[in-house]
C-alpha cells in the first residue's frame, strides 16, 4: 500500500433542506500522498468545497452533517477527535486557505495580531518571537515592508495582498498538509499566477502536501501531480494529471478539458468555445443511473438506468463510466 499523508474513505456529507436531506458528498474515497499536490476539480456545486471543509469538520452543523466515512491522519480518525483535539490539529498539522480572504480575516484586528495567533497557540514562542516569525513569513510571501504591514488592517490591503497574508498565516506553523480552497478566486490573471507560484515555492521549501480545490484546469495542469474529478457529489475520474488531461476517460472530464480556451489558439470569428450542454443537476432531483447522462454526448441506454461504479482501469487511474467498460 502506498504511504499516505491523509486517507479519506467513503465520506458522505448531507444538508437539511426544505425537501429533506440533500447529499452533497456521496461516498468519496481518496488519499493524499506525502509531499504531493493533489487537485480536486469540477463545476460549482459538485461537492469539492464541502468535502474539503469536512476534513477539518468546518461545515456548519446543523444544517450540515457528516453521515459516514473516515478521515485518517497519523493513524487517527479526525471525525472521532474531541473538539479540543481537533483544535490542536487545525493550523498546526493541517491548515486551510479559504476562498475569500476579506471574509476570512477579522476586520477589527491588525494583520499582526491575526498572524501571531496560530504561532502563539501552537508553539512555545514568546510574543516577540511570534512577531519575528510572522514578519519572516510575510517576507517569504514577497509582501513589501512586512513589519509595517503587521500594523495594518485587512481593508488596507489589495485582494492579492490579503491572499498572500492568508497563505502566510496558513504556513506560519509549518503544517504537513495545506488545503487551498479556490485560492485565486476573484483575482486577476497576473496575481493568480503569482499566488500559485508562492504556493508551489512554499511546498518545495517545506515538503508539505497540498490539496488544491479549484475549477481552473489551467492551474491544475501547471502544478498538480494527481487530479480528482467530481460531479454531483461523487468522484467520476482520477489519475496522474498529465495522463488524465491527455487522455480523459470520462466524457465529463473531456468536456471540462474542451471548454478551456487554448493559449496561442486564435478563436475563429463567430465560433464559440465548446461547452458542456445542460446544467448541473439539483441535489434533490438527481437523474437515475449515471448522474451525468442527461448532459453526456456519448450516452447509452444503460447509462440511464444503471449507476456506474468507480473502478481502476489502469495503475493509478480510476473512472466511473459504462462507456469505458464497453470499450475495454
Amino acid at each position: 500500500m502506498t504511504a499516505s499523508e491523509l486517507r479519506v474513505e467513503n465520506l458522505k456529507v448531507s444538508f437539511s433542506g426544505e425537501n429533506g436531506r440533500l447529499t452533497a458528498v456521496n461516498g468519496i474515497s481518496y488519499c493524499l500522498k506525502p509531499g504531493e499536490i493533489l487537485a480536486i476539480v469540477g463545476e460549482s456545486g459538485c461537492g469539492k468545497t464541502v468535502g474539503a471543509l469536512s476534513l477539518l469538520r468546518l461545515i456548519p452543523e446543523p444544517p450540515g452533517r457528516i453521515d459516514a466515512g473516515s478521515i485518517l491522519f497519523d493513524s487517527r480518525d479526525l471525525l472521532k477527535l474531541t473538539p479540543w483535539e481537533l483544535r490542536e490539529v487545525r493550523g498546526k498539522d493541517i491548515a486551510m486557505i479559504f476562498q475569500d480572504p476579506m471574509t476570512s480575516l477579522n476586520p477589527v484586528l491588525t494583520l499582526g495580531d491575526q498572524l501571531m495567533e496560530p504561532i502563539l497557540r501552537h508553539t512555545a514562542s514568546t510574543r516577540q518571537e511570534a512577531w519575528d516569525r510572522a514578519v519572516e513569513v510575510l517576507r517569504s510571501m514577497e509582501i513589501p515592508s512586512p513589519a509595517e504591514k503587521m500594523k495594518q488592517y485587512p481593508h488596507q490591503l489589495s485582494g492579492g495582498m490579503r491572499q498572500r497574508v492568508m497563505i502566510a498565516m496558513a504556513v506560519s506553523c509549518s503544517p504537513r498538509i495545506l488545503i487551498a480552497d479556490e485560492p485565486t478566486t476573484a483575482l486577476d490573471v497576473l496575481i493568480q499566477a503569482q499566488i500559485m507560484d508562492l504556493l508551489q515555492h512554499a511546498q518545495e521549501q517545506t515538503g508539505m502536501s497540498i490539496l488544491l480545490i479549484t475549477h481552473d484546469l489551467g492551474m491544475v495542469t501547471e502544478i498538480a501531480q494527481r487530479v480528482i474529478v467530481m460531479y454531483a457529489g461523487e468522484i467520476v475520474e482520477s489519475g496522474p494529471a498529465d495522463e488524465l488531461f491527455q487522455t480523459p476517460l470520462h466524457p465529463y472530464t473531456l468536456g471540462l478539458k474542451n471548454s478551456v480556451p487554448k493559449l496561442g489558439h486564435k478563436q475563429e470569428p463567430g465560433k464559440r468555445l465548446v461547452e458542456i450542454s445542460g446544467n448541473v443537476p439539483s441535489l434533490n432531483q438527481l437523474p437515475s443511473g449515471c448522474a451525468f447522462h442527461p448532459r453526456c454526448p456519448s450516452v447509452m441506454e444503460r447509462c440511464k438506468t444503471e449507476k456506474p461504479v468507480l473502478r481502476e482501469v489502469d495503475p493509478g487511474r480510476e473512472v466511473s463510466c459504462w462507456l469505458e467498460e464497453a470499450s475495454s
